[in-house]
């Protein structure tokens, strides 16, 4: 049940500290009121969603390669659960590939970010998705909120 004082939680999959510092970086520029949760791995993404009483994030942000259980099967189990797969799950992945791509929307992802190489790029792709999916979308009401 969410309370409000209870901000919407981001969950942040990636694996490389300087990508994450960037989305850091990005997330307090935003201005947006929410927090964010990093891990490392697509295992560590499902382990935290299926933890009872977790509150269910508002956005999860992917990247596609981590160790162990990838983006790709961590984004397939999310939006084949019946009570994570209302959950937007937004790739940012270094992979420009068509495959890549293609695979993710299959897969139900709600929309596919390429990585820039230059971090001024990077750090604005990432505040305009947080922006976009905090502010401007209207979310679905999931995990009983």
């Amino acid at each position: 049940m969410h309370h409000a004082f209870e901000l919407p939680t981001v969950v942040l999959v990636e694996d490389s500290d300087e990508d994450a510092d960037t989305a850091e970086t990005a997330f307090i520029g935003s201005g947006v009121a929410a927090s964010l949760r990093r891990v490392t791995s697509g295992d560590a993404c499902i382990a935290l969603l299926k933890t009872p009483g977790q509150l269910m994030p508002a956005l999860v942000v992917m990247d596609l390669n981590t160790p162990g259980m990838d983006g790709r099967k961590a984004l397939s189990f999310i939006k084949s659960d019946f009570l994570l797969k209302a959950i937007p799950v937004v790739i940012l992945s270094t992979s420009a590939s068509p495959q890549d791509r293609d695979f993710c929307y299959a897969a139900g992802a709600n929309a596919y970010h390429v990585k820039p190489i230059r971090y001024p790029d990077h750090l604005q792709v990432v505040e305009s998705l947080l922006k976009y999916w905090l502010v401007e979308v209207a979310l679905p009401a999931v995990g009983g909120a």
